[in-house]
């Protein structure tokens, strides 16, 4: 495999490519497209609780880069939120990293240009759907959130992530590209994943929450929770002001935020976050967010972006604390597994460098037919109904991209 400087490709095309056939993660700052045959699949037999073998793979394919430049050989990787369930790696024939150093080609052969000829642009609409079914119905998940409350305040679990889903089909297959685009537009803040699933499947979404992103010595994280929703064509100001003096959603973030610190601190030499969460907003919610900065005193001895895995997926933010008590209590309240919903999407590269955004507000895709879900942070002062509505306000922004209810 060589390295090498190339022209930028237009960025169109290449998410179209990435999005449909390939694998695309497209952060605001950067973009990463991989395209051509599977070179390698490199596996995780236990999920994300074994990566040494894994890790020691993946560094046998970054000695085999020639040529020199700021990028090596890079896996891409949409994994199960179950952390023990297992998983792969997957490495590209072809990688086009695009970021502030330029346009880098990361390639088995010299055979790349012809996959970026003729691609239709990405001009379908959404579509009516002629199937939608939500599992579990919105009764039944107020029912869930009533029960999971009444342990909460027993003290069973401190935080509990409860998710639902909806299940449909349009008359015509779905076109991952068009989905990505639109998503793109949508959601500027966020950054657009489309990655294949072991079941043939595509995973495509705008997730705004950053699991991890390790740059060396340093590992940066951006937890998510707290969530209101923004009515269209209203000023936000009012609820932005109303989220951060919220003490339900205060609790809940403060949960989160304080995990991740006292998780990072266990494996880097200093740790820092912002004393008060900021606001972060999407097209149709806003959520509260902070960021925390890890940092080990000699590169060498940082955790690798693998690791980095074990120790943090999931996060309070999808699942719950106790971590062990809370995914017992998901396995009881959710009717359905939630697969590769709230896993870690993104990738990861031969020197340890990755980047984890949460899989979340994206819809798989199989054809004509699709799949989505929603979930909600669940604590003492949770209200049942609040909870619901704000699934439905996740599950119809995730939905607008893709589809359009029957009537």
């Amino acid at each position: 495999m060589r390295i090498q400087p190339i022209s930028p490709p237009a960025l169109s095309a290449l998410r179209s490519l990435g999005a449909r056939h390939g694998w695309l993660v497209s952060a605001p700052d950067s973009l990463r497209v991989g395209f051509g045959r599977r070179l390698a699949q490199i596996a995780l037999p236990h999920g994300v609780l074994d990566v040494a073998q894994a890790r020691t793979e993946l560094e046998g394919w970054g000695a085999r880069l020639d040529g020199e430049g700021p990028h090596t050989v890079t896996a891409f990787a949409s994994l199960p939120f179950d952390r023990s369930a297992p998983g792969v790696l997957e490495i590209p024939e072809y990688l086009i990293i695009v970021d502030q150093s330029g346009a880098w080609l990361i390639a088995d052969n010299e055979e790349w240009a012809p996959h970026l000829e003729g691609l239709d642009a990405p001009d379908q609409e959404v579509q009516l759907a002629t199937e939608m079914v939500y599992r579990p119905s919105g009764e039944t998940y107020a029912h869930a959130v009533a029960v999971a409350v009444e342990r909460l305040r027993r003290k069973e679990v401190q935080k509990v992530v409860l998710a639902r889903s909806v299940h449909g089909a349009t008359s015509a297959p779905i076109d991952a590209a068009a989905v990505a685009q639109r998503l793109r537009v949508r959601e500027p803040a966020c950054t657009i994943y489309a990655l294949p699933l072991p079941d043939g499947r595509r995973f495509v979404g705008a997730s705004p929450e950053l699991l991890v992103r390790r740059a060396g010595e340093s590992a940066t994280c951006h937890p998510l929770a707290g969530t209101i929703a923004l009515p269209a064509h209203v000023d936000p100001q009012d609820y932005h002001s109303w989220l951060l003096g919220s003490s339900k959603n205060l609790h809940e973030h403060a949960l989160l935020a304080d995990e991740v610190v006292s998780t990072l601190a266990d494996h880097y030499d200093s740790v820092e976050a912002d004393p008060t969460p900021s606001i972060v907003t999407l097209r149709t919610v806003a959520h509260l967010g902070t960021w925390i900065r890890a940092r080990s005193a000699v590169t060498e001895v940082a955790p690798h972006g693998l690791e980095l895995l074990t120790w943090l997926h999931p996060t309070a933010a999808v699942g719950g604390l106790p971590r062990r008590e809370a995914y017992d209590t998901i396995r009881e309240l959710e009717p359905l597994d939630r697969g590769h919903y709230a896993g870690p999407v993104g990738w990861v590269d031969s020197r340890g460098d990755a980047e984890w955004w949460i899989g979340i507000r994206g819809v798989m895709l199989d054809g004509h037919r699709f799949e989505a879900w929603a979930g909600a942070g669940i604590v003492p002062e949770s209200d049942p109904t609040s909870e619901r509505e704000e699934t439905r306000d996740k599950l119809a922004s995730v939905l607008s991209s893709v589809v359009v209810d029957r009537v």
